[in-house]
């Protein structure tokens, strides 16, 4: 039975029933720690509010502390100190089944003798709903996965893609509080990672829903949350937009996490200008983040690579910006653009230039001037 499509307040169209007893949970952590005996907490003093309907995602390389802060936040694992609240309602203490949650991992976890329905129907089943509406909540669930007709399959007899979309069905068809995915698209391949990307997202637009995502890659971060937390070492080095921290990390941490960097390393206290070896450039105020002005911080310039220009044969960088001596070492094509890999000063240091695909006045061996406007760089704790 095709779902009802009613209006939300925005204007988008409203999820169906199926997938709204939850509007969305605001998830709030606070001073969460997890020990495990070691010399250092897996997760050390987080403190996190995640608002009802956000997609958030925690990111972060392997061992970092995301993966146990959503297993805290299903249960999973229980805490060593702090709080973990749904809509202010005190839940640290709660086993997992009574949490509500849904769950998305990497394996499926797929009962492989049950047909898709069947499966699907699996947690509708153990709150013993009634058949009528088990098979319309199941058939809407299905219709938005876009896996109608596939009721009476098997799991083995679909693909990689299909059985996510058979596992994100069963998580979301009984109305969670909010819905916990880690890394569900790891097992996949690149081009079907991004098409279950795309429809995780529109999925996410449709129910409504608080999604808690937990990936160690930049690129499906980005593209996904609404914000992303990123973790280091079992604390949250940053939270924002993806826009706000690629566009202004506040550590070296964040720099190099999300993206290409070119960084660096200072030695000298921020001023008007700063030096670095034989040259000295100019600051603007507004690319210094709030750690790197601290008192007595180390602090690191960082530039990203697009934007970086190349300036050959002697040619003069623009007036006001910032501006080093490279030799070209290489020159990578990347299909809709080339990278020029740079030496730059003493050290070397290891630099890079984003090109134009046919860009061609610059040659591997080449002495060069980097260049990039002031305020395109950024001025972070080390």
């Amino acid at each position: 039975m095709p779902a009802t499509t009613a209006r939300s307040t925005t204007g988008r169209p409203a999820a169906p029933a199926t997938v709204t007893a939850s509007a969305g949970t605001q998830i709030l952590l606070t001073n969460v720690t997890k020990h495990y005996g070691l010399a250092t907490p897996a997760v050390d003093d987080v403190s996190l509010t995640i608002e009802p309907g956000e997609f958030m995602t925690l990111l972060g390389p392997s061992g970092s502390g995301k993966t146990t802060t959503l297993n805290l936040i299903a249960g999973f694992e229980t805490l060593t100190s702090g709080a973990i609240e749904f809509n202010g309602a005190d839940v640290s203490a709660l086993p997992p089944h009574k949490r509500n949650l849904g769950m998305l991992f990497q394996n499926y976890a797929l009962f492989p003798h049950m047909t898709v329905a069947q499966n699907v129907a699996y947690p509708l089943k153990e709150r013993r709903l009634g058949k009528p509406e088990i098979t319309r909540k199941v058939g809407e669930v299905l219709e938005l996965v876009q896996l109608t007709g596939r009721d009476d399959h098997y799991p083995s007899q679909l693909s990689g893609g299909q059985q996510q979309r058979v596992a994100l069905a069963r998580a979301i068809v009984f109305g969670p509080n909010a819905l916990l995915l880690d890394e569900p698209l790891g097992a996949l391949d690149r081009n079907l990672r991004a098409t279950l990307q795309a429809e995780i997202h529109r999925i996410h637009r449709e129910v409504g829903t608080t999604f808690v995502f937990v990936t160690h890659d930049q690129e499906e971060a980005m593209n996904l949350s609404d914000r992303i937390a990123l973790f280091n070492n079992g604390r949250i080095e940053q939270i924002g937009t993806p826009e706000a921290l690629y566009e202004s990390p506040e550590t070296l941490f964040a720099a190099r996490f999300l993206g290409d960097s070119n960084v660096f390393e200072l030695s000298g206290p921020l001023g008007e200008s700063i030096p670095w070896e034989d040259n000295v450039w100019s600051i603007a105020p507004e690319t210094v983040s709030a750690q790197a002005s601290a008192a007595e911080a180390r602090v690191a310039l960082v530039v990203r690579p697009e934007d970086v220009r190349i300036a050959v044969d002697g040619a003069e960088p623009p007036s006001g910006s910032n501006a080093v001596t490279a030799t070209v070492r290489d020159i990578e094509y990347l299909g809709s653009y080339r990278m020029a890999v740079l030496s730059i000063g003493r050290g070397p240091t290891a630099g890079k230039a984003r090109l134009g695909a046919r860009e061609s006045e610059v040659t591997e061996g080449q002495t060069v001037t980097a260049w990039w406007p002031v305020e395109r760089q950024h001025l972070v704790a080390v």
